[in-house]
């Protein structure tokens, strides 16, 4: 394998659909509000991307570090652990992606925040921050809030609120509570992706010492805590649906839902961690979709 197809894999590309979902899903709300500014668009999404991908750097080089990954990890093959690249080349794409996430980001607050106070720009600008500490803390350093049970939190907070709101801001340079009831969606979703990944290794993570979520109340307790994720998920955007109704074509992203209906079947009647792998990258894939759906939706006429 030659050095670009190692790093390609160590990206891990199937969760980059689910990272975009946000900053595509604030840029439609924005759309459909009146304020659209592309290079809020890109600059959002590639921002997203470098996070995503610094999240799953800082996590094959953590979990290394952990013991975490080992011969009994059910999961995909991890790049520091296995030996393909060396703990100073990991920690060199780290750095990396820390300055091309803050590069971006910056450039992204100065330009998205128009004529704006300055409290307002510091305040983006430590979320900035926080969301690359958070993408590299889930995993590395002594207490790593991923080995307590505190995953599921973070990224509901980042991947949801932050990244649809935060989005959503940058387009519109105003804050609409109601916004938050699509970035909840979001972020329940997400969620959701991380819980099916916590399922697959509960068995390596309980005997690593990697307390997650789904460490904590078990398999089965994990299954409905999945059904709720995607249900409220759902309901959510229902709720901003029917609140901001102004055409049929919103409920577009209903189409969906039958996808995330088999996602929950299948995930219910599971008996074998192995097969949930295709499980999450269908759900990452489908978030995607319900983004792309529900955004379209928003400005049909």
């Amino acid at each position: 394998m030659n050095s670009i197809n190692i790093w390609i894999k160590a990206f891990r590309l199937r969760t980059l659909p689910l990272a975009l979902s946000s900053a595509i899903l604030g840029s439609f709300l924005a759309f459909a509000k009146g304020e659209f500014h592309w290079y809020v668009l890109v600059l959002a999404t590639l921002t997203t991307l470098f996070l995503q991908i610094l999240s799953n750097l800082a996590n094959d080089y953590g979990d290394a570090m952990h013991g975490t990954d080992n011969e009994r990890r059910v999961g995909p093959q991890r790049l520091t652990q296995s030996g393909l690249v060396s703990k100073k080349q990991m920690k060199l794409m780290i750095l990396l992606f820390v300055f091309l996430a803050l590069a971006s980001g910056s450039l992204l607050i100065f330009t998205g925040l128009r004529n704006i106070s300055w409290k307002t720009v510091l305040f983006f600008f430590i979320l900035g921050i926080s969301a690359i500490y958070a993408a590299i803390k889930y995993t590395i350093g002594k207490n790593p809030y991923g080995y307590v049970g505190w995953g599921d939190i973070f990224v509901f907070i980042y991947f949801g609120i932050v990244g649809v709101a935060g989005t959503y801001y940058l387009h519109v340079n105003s804050f609409d509570p109601w916004v938050l009831l699509p970035a909840s969606a979001i972020g329940l979703l997400s969620s959701g992706v991380l819980n099916l990944n916590n399922m697959r290794d509960i068995e390596n993570d309980t005997r690593s010492g990697k307390r997650t979520l789904v460490v904590h109340i078990g398999s089965k307790a994990a299954k409905i805590y999945h059904l709720l994720l995607i249900t409220f998920s759902v309901l959510f955007s229902l709720a901003y649906t029917i609140l901001h109704y102004n055409s049929v074509f919103q409920f577009l992203f209903i189409l969906t839902c039958p996808l995330f209906a088999l996602n929950i079947s299948v995930v219910m009647k599971n008996n074998d961690p192995r097969e949930l792998n295709r499980e999450l990258k269908k759900l990452a894939l489908t978030t995607f979709a319900f983004s792309i759906t529900f955004g379209i939706g928003l400005i049909i006429r």
